[in-house]
């Protein structure tokens, strides 16, 4: 029997796809552990091939367990709701090409003129054996370019443990993070490894700005601290477009206590937001600023996966006003 008949029959009796989810998170400190990489990968190959139908029950089951309400997917009014509409609808390919951290670059290039918003890169490779460590300087990050928290900060490169990092990208380079969240941007990329300038060489954060972009305006953003290194331990405050410090933030991050000073160069910020979320109904974009100097940082497409936990929820539906569903 197939793996998908299999959770299908699970589901008739009443039982969940979470038995796999569970396992996997008992084992998931072991990071060789290679039943944990196949689950992930069964889980991805499961929900890869979900019909429609099946599709919509699996996302409204799971925001039904998150929020405790069941989303109204075909007349969408919140924020998260617009984002389950989205993992179900809108599969243009130019989603899955911005979401690639390797192929963005060149799309930025084009839609900005120039490349000096994009962080310097020394290389990118298909494996981690084709790394060549003795050309690169002594501080970098290497990252996959086909999901999320997978980077390594390399301080002083004579103390990397270089058997230790392969373990790691050999691990990452196998995953699909596509999974349990069902974020089908991320299906079609190749992975790859990517090394860049270590931004942040003498201090241990580097602010991250989330612009949250409708039809290619800013509405509002995010500004993250503290989490460069440990992201559970990260402040979050939302800003509107005029950086005044908004009354909302999100419950898995400690809230910004007080307002935050405006970066420089923030006008520019904003005119590079909106260059690159032009002709798009919604799209977040993630900038760096270090003393005045701009980086990009990624385009995403379904934020949280749907499944961000605003405080107070009211924002969850102001914020969903800002999204026009076509």
């Amino acid at each position: 029997m197939k793996l998908s008949e299999h959770i299908r029959t699970l589901r008739t009796l009443g039982f969940s796809y979470e038995i796999l989810y569970c396992i996997k998170q008992l084992i998931v400190s072991d990071e060789g552990s290679r039943l944990c990489e196949m689950l992930e990968d069964k889980e991805s190959r499961y929900f890869a091939a979900l019909p429609y139908d099946e599709l919509r029950e699996e996302l409204v089951r799971d925001f039904t367990k998150r929020f405790g309400y069941e989303p109204d997917i075909d007349n969408p009014e919140t924020y998260n709701e617009k984002i389950m509409w989205s993992k179900l609808n809108d599969r243009d390919p130019l989603r899955t090409l911005l979401s690639d951290k390797a192929a963005v670059r060149d799309w930025v290039i084009e839609k900005l003129g120039t490349d000096k918003y994009c962080i310097p890169r020394y290389g990118i490779w298909n494996s981690f054996d084709e790394i060549p460590f003795d050309e690169l300087p002594d501080s970098f990050i290497l990252k996959t370019n086909h999901g999320f928290a997978t980077n390594v900060i390399v301080r002083d490169k004579s103390e990397l443990d270089i058997e230790e990092c392969r373990k790691k990208f050999d691990r990452w380079m196998k995953k699909s993070f596509l999974g349990r969240t069902m974020e089908y941007q991320y299906l079609g990329i190749t992975p790859r490894i990517i090394c860049e300038e270590l931004l942040f060489t003498d201090k241990d954060d580097l602010p991250d700005y989330k612009f949250f972009c409708f039809d290619g305006k800013v509405y509002c953003s995010y500004l993250m601290e503290d989490y460069s290194i440990d992201p559970h331990n990260g402040k979050l405050g939302f800003l509107d477009r005029d950086w005044k410090l908004m009354p909302y933030h999100r419950k898995e991050y400690k809230p910004l206590d007080s307002q935050p000073p405006k970066p420089e160069n923030y006008e520019k910020m904003i005119e590079i937001a909106e260059t690159l979320s032009e002709g798009f109904p919604h799209v977040r974009v993630d900038l760096y600023n270090t003393d005045g100097r701009i980086y990009f940082g990624e385009m995403t497409f379904t934020t949280t996966a749907g499944q961000g936990l605003f405080d107070p929820p009211e924002f969850d539906r102001i914020l969903g006003k800002q999204w026009v569903i076509r």
